[in-house]
């Protein structure tokens, strides 16, 4: 029997549109003759709209047909969306696919609706989203875990806006130049700035804090970009290594979505033995953050093969040219396969979860 699946796409979210890119992906990937397909979009105003069952290959996002009657708030949502599923299948979903990247999305708040609601769903779960979101617990948990890191400090905007020179004087106290700011719960390079003084560091904590309460300022250092794949649940597996190399000073927005302006070397040119340790560390930080199903695992190599984890994604850019699938593509897993196994890796962690008792 074919599985019903709903995609959840769009988002209220600054990385909407690469949401979007990564559903017209999934789309066309999807085998018809395996899965019944919903389309579900969310607005970046929050609405919530179904689309007609997929009956064929469709182009392009745009080409879905959502009609302005199936348009609706979020908790109506709920109903209108058939996000349920009956004890014998019959009605609701299998599965839900959420394509979402950033907030309201890749940070729980999703994951904790279909969790409520007792649904099988794609990726990574409450805590390991939320955690995987805000890059300030991300890297606490991580220090738990005995993960090198580059230093880090962080703030909220209250404490900035209340006296704004002991921000700045505690950055250039605890990390020297050049470093970079980030708004703590975002990906997609979003809101990032490169700062070497202090001129660029108070515009650094301007532009980040137009996207967070929270942001985080780095150490910077001079290394490669490395990442790893991450795919399974209890029991994960680890894909090739890979490398970006940005054409700018850094990896930004632009970048990666609108330039160009970076190359991926896969499978990465590393010093013996050097893959197995990232490899290593990478399984390690999937499991400090209780991850499932997917991450993608960044990190740092300095000239003296010093390795420094930066970050993990928990909803990886996921259109056939993004890193994260093409390091299986280059490990032996292509695009339509690496679907079909995070579909059963969702339903396999769903499985899982019905075992815990709830009443004593």
């Amino acid at each position: 029997m074919k599985k019903k699946l709903c995609l959840l796409f769009g988002g209220k979210s600054a990385e909407h549109e690469v949401s979007l890119q990564t559903a017209k992906a999934v789309i066309k990937a999807l085998d018809l003759t395996k899965f019944e397909i919903d389309p579900v979009f969310i607005s970046p105003e929050g609405e919530w709209r179904k689309g007609l069952p997929l009956e064929g290959p469709v182009e392009s996002v745009e080409a879905l047909q959502f009609g302005e009657d199936k348009t609706v708030s979020a908790t109506e949502g709920l109903q209108s969306t058939a996000l349920t599923v009956s004890e014998e299948k019959k009605e609701g979903y299998d599965i839900v696919f959420p394509l979402l990247h950033g907030p309201n999305g890749e940070d729980g708040t999703v994951q904790g609706l279909l969790e409520v609601l007792n649904v099988p769903y794609v990726g990574n779960g409450v805590l390991a989203s939320s955690a995987g979101m805000d890059k300030v617990i991300m890297k606490n948990l991580f220090k738990e875990a005995g993960l090198p890191q580059v230093n880090y400090v962080s703030f909220i905007r209250s404490a900035w806006e209340a006296d704004r020179e002991a921000a700045y004087s505690h950055v250039e106290k605890e990390i020297s130049y050049p470093c970079f700011i980030k708004p703590a719960n975002l990906g997609s390079s979003v809101g990032i700035s490169k700062c070497t003084d202090r001129k660029e560091l108070e515009a650094g904590f301007e532009e980040a804090f137009l996207y967070d309460r929270k942001i985080i300022v780095e150490q910077g250092v001079k290394a490669r970009e490395i990442e790893i794949g991450v795919l399974g649940n209890d029991y994960p597996e680890m894909s090739v290594p890979g490398e970006i190399v940005a054409k700018k000073d850094f990896y930004d927005y632009k970048a990666k979505y609108v330039d160009g302006d970076s190359v991926m070397i896969i499978p990465a040119e590393l010093p013996e033995g050097i893959a197995e340790i990232l490899q290593e560390m990478a399984k390690k930080a999937f499991q400090a953050v209780d991850c499932s199903g997917l991450v993608r695992a960044d990190f740092f190599l300095t000239e003296n093969n010093e390795i420094f984890i930066n970050e993990i994604n928990t909803m990886p850019g996921f259109t056939p040219y993004s890193m994260f699938p093409l390091l299986w593509e280059n490990t032996g897993v292509s695009y339509p396969e690496l679907i079909e196994r995070l579909v059963e890796l969702g339903i396999e962690r769903h499985k899982e979860k019905q075992r815990i008792k709830y009443s004593v």
